[in-house]
């Protein structure tokens, strides 16, 4: 199963705009946002905003760039 990733802004009511909506075998799976510079730290990382099915995680997960957050996509994909 492959991931595709749509660049669409988003209206998270803060300077959080870029987000890629993430798809698997053509169903939506998750939203992942990039966090600005009011995270401080965490500035330029990206988190899960909505996961779906398989993907949902209450622990508000941040990925250090989009190549993290797909493995962790396709792992909780795969069921493991």
């Amino acid at each position: 199963m492959s991931l595709h990733l749509q660049p669409v802004p988003i209206a998270t009511g803060s300077r959080d705009a870029e987000s890629r909506l993430v798809s698997a075998d053509g169903f939506l799976v998750a939203v992942l946002v990039r966090l600005s510079e009011d995270h401080g730290v965490d500035e330029g990382r990206w988190f899960l905003e909505a996961g779906f099915g398989r993907v949902d995680d209450q622990g508000q997960p941040t990925f250090a760039d989009l190549d993290e957050a797909q493995a962790w996509i396709q792992h909780r994909l795969d069921g493991q």
